[in-house]
Parts: structure tokens; sequence; C-alpha cells
């Protein structure tokens, strides 16, 4: 059986980015240190997801692991 990302959050983390800064957003949901990933994947068979600012300016960041639009929130955590 695979591992279920955690919900780190229910609601989207408010993160500022520079253009052309890469974030690695944690998808499992165990990191210390959310949105961002700290390595607390290890064993669970999902990894990061590197992701690229396309702008300058604040991005939300999903924290309930369920979006359709990695890393961007979308909602989902409303259906939690």
């Amino acid at each position: 059986m695979g591992f279920e990302p955690e919900v780190a959050q229910a609601g989207p983390y408010e993160w500022e980015v520079e253009e052309g800064d890469l974030v690695f957003w944690c998808r499992c949901g165990r990191s210390a240190t959310q949105p961002i990933c700290d390595g607390s994947h290890a064993g669970t068979g999902i990894s990061p997801m590197g992701w690229r600012a396309p702008g300058t300016g604040t991005v939300f960041l999903c924290g309930c692991k369920r979006t359709a639009n990695p890393p961007l929130c979308d909602g989902h955590h409303n259906d939690l």
C-alpha cells in the first residue's frame, strides 16, 4: 500500500518569490519546514516537487497536498 500525503495545513502557505526562484515544495506533508521540503519524505515513495517561480510576488503554496495544480493552492482544502 502506498503512502498517502499528510495534510500539513488545511489552507495555503503565503510565500514570497522572485522570478526564477527554485522552490522544492513538500509533497508528503511531513516536512517541519512547510511548505518547503526538509527530507522527511525518506521512505515514503513521495519526493518533493521542484518549481521555478515565473514572476516576482506572492504565491499560495498548497498546504493540504491535494491540489490539482501543484504546488499552487486550488482550494481543495475546502473539501477536507
